[in-house]
């Protein structure tokens, strides 16, 4: 797979907790130049970056981020503010204590919830796959589609592992037609790139994704 096209699919992804405003330019002007799919970003910055950056690239940005354990209502907050600010997909973190507690209907609810007050933008829905069995996670896949959500997600980057190969397959078996897959956490090569991106993904996030294929990209 070429490196251009693997670009396409990349959320350039930069969401650690120091981050600052020159590291957020560097990653915003590597994605214009490399043609990334979107970049990632704290929600502080998101607006500074619309100022600056206009429709040269997709902003994402997170809520709920990233243990999830918000109340809906703050989710939908912090999602509205966010596409006020020029955010165009937004990355939600579900709340792992309902699966937990075998409260799926709750968790639909609200992915439906933040989907309706975003309207046309793009929702991803972090599941967080490292924590989860393999029934929680095919209830998640209903829990996504039935949510009306654009994608579901591996994990946040922050968990104890990230995305899987066999996750992916999983959810190509159990989400609906309309529902993407987003891969996260751990993938760093071009090998691995290719792999969930031919697994079935259209959206891999990554922190170091141009760092890695620069010196590739021909």
């Amino acid at each position: 797979m070429k490196m251009d096209e693997i670009l396409k699919h990349v959320d350039h992804t930069l969401l650690k907790a120091d981050a600052a405003w020159t590291e957020i330019e560097q990653l915003c002007d590597e994605a214009v130049e490399y043609k990334t799919a979107s970049v990632c970003i704290p929600p502080s910055y998101v607006q500074r970056v619309k100022e600056k950056y206009g429709d040269k690239l997709t902003i994402c940005t997170v809520i709920g981020f990233p243990l999830g354990y918000a109340c809906t209502g703050a989710k939908i907050a912090e999602a509205k503010q966010a596409i006020d600010d020029g955010a165009v997909e937004i990355d939600m973190v579900i709340n792992l204590g309902d699966v937990k507690n075998n409260d799926y209907e709750k968790i639909t609810a609200e992915i439906k919830a933040i989907k309706k007050n975003i309207g046309e933008k793009i929702l991803k829905v972090i599941i967080e796959t490292c924590y989860l069995e393999e029934q929680e996670k095919i209830k998640l896949c209903q829990c996504v589609t039935e949510g009306n959500a654009d994608y579901i997600k591996t994990s946040t980057g922050f968990g104890s592992a990230g995305a899987k190969i066999e996750d992916i397959k999983l959810f190509k078996q159990y989400i609906g037609e309309n529902v993407k897959i987003k891969a996260a956490g751990g993938i760093h090569s071009k090998e691995e790139f290719t792999a969930f991106l031919q697994a079935g993904c259209t959206r891999i996030g990554a922190s170091s994704a141009v760092k890695l294929i620069k010196p590739l990209y021909k």
